[in-house]
């Protein structure tokens, strides 16, 4: 049996725990949003990885957009959003995104889909989530979803609990951060001016840029609430 450990969105956090399922592991796939600090060393010193360029990582990361292999009698390809899946994709068996911060298992046909979710910060409701690909000798495969604990990755990072607590007026928030990106204000301004974190209005914006005709009501969706 070949094991396979699937993460993405570490944002710069890499948790004990990731680090514990993943010691078993002979290849590693990070689906991108690695972030700053050695995340990809202390994974190389595990097993091979092989990680793609998420919104956040730079350039000067130097990874690629997109990956396309073969493990094992398997074709992955591996990109960071889920948008950038090429529309025809019948030469791969397995294909892997992240982004969202989402888990989501798709079995369509013979082909999986597979977002492993965020293992980095929690963000929001979600939960903390990563996946573990088993490939059999008969060449069949399980997909073993992990949920992670929240414990002791604030120290970790650095940063409050709160920095990712919902406010209960979260629907009013949204749209005056709608007006302020309108109006072209900074992510600093406008976790200022509406008492916020950065680290939440940076992710509104995110939806709303990225997602275009998108209401406050569209955004509460995609962020689970």
């Amino acid at each position: 049996m070949h094991k396979i450990g699937i993460i993405s969105d570490t944002h710069g956090l890499l948790r004990q725990e990731v680090l514990t399922e993943l010691g078993n592991c002979e290849i590693i796939f990070h689906a991108g949003d690695v972030g700053e600090g050695d995340v990809l060393e202390k994974l190389t010193r595990i097993a091979p990885v092989y990680a793609v360029r998420g919104n956040i990582d730079r350039e000067s990361a130097k990874l690629p957009e997109s990956i396309a292999v073969k493990l094992w009698g398997f074709r992955f390809f591996m990109v960071h959003e889920k948008r950038r899946i090429p529309r025809h994709t019948s030469d791969w068996d397995i294909i892997l995104y992240g982004h969202s911060h989402k888990y989501e298992e798709k079995h369509i046909g013979s082909q999986l889909l597979l977002n492993p979710g965020g293992c980095g910060p929690r963000r929001f409701v979600f939960p903390v989530t990563m996946a573990v690909l088993e490939i059999m000798e008969d060449f069949s495969y399980t997909v073993r979803r992990v949920e992670l604990s929240d414990a002791g990755a604030s120290a970790e990072r650095g940063t409050h609990p709160a920095d990712h607590a919902i406010p209960p007026n979260i629907q009013m928030i949204i749209e005056a951060v709608i007006r302020d990106t309108e109006r072209g204000k900074s992510i600093a301004e406008i976790a200022r001016r509406n008492r916020i974190s950065e680290a939440l209005a940076e992710k509104i914006c995110r939806l709303y840029v990225t997602h275009p005709g998108v209401d406050a009501d569209g955004i509460m969706r995609k962020m689970g609430l």
